[in-house]
């Protein structure tokens, strides 16, 4: 039995738009994260990056405002830092994220959803 499926989502965004569509389409339930409502914390955040083989700079969207305001590019930054960045500025966080039971990914493009299903 295939576990439930978690998407951290923004519903203004067309990639997280057409990977739930995929998932819908397939027929898998899913629990929807409104991420820029409700970020993960440091623990749930720090799972993802681990998840997708991911530092926290990889995940992050750096044409972002947040990314230059906060001079999120300096390299003395570490690992908890640029997470609570994250935590702070959701917007920040790349999307959409899926992840199934120990497999997550990226749905750039939205197809590659269906490598973890």
């Amino acid at each position: 039995m295939r576990e439930n499926v978690r998407i951290f989502h923004n519903p203004r965004c067309s990639k997280c738009r057409l990977t739930k569509g995929i998932l819908d389409d397939k027929g898998i339930e899913t629990t929807v994260v409104e991420y820029l409502k409700t970020p993960p914390n440091s623990a749930e955040l720090s799972e993802i990056l681990n998840l997708l083989g991911l530092e926290p700079r990889e995940l992050m969207r750096k044409q972002e405002a947040p990314y230059k305001d906060n001079n999120l590019d300096d390299p003395a930054l570490s690992r908890e830092q640029l997470i609570q960045a994250m935590i702070d500025n959701p917007i920040l966080i790349e999307r959409p994220i899926v992840i199934n039971g120990n497999k997550a990914t990226i749905g750039r493009p939205p197809e590659k959803v269906l490598e973890i299903l």
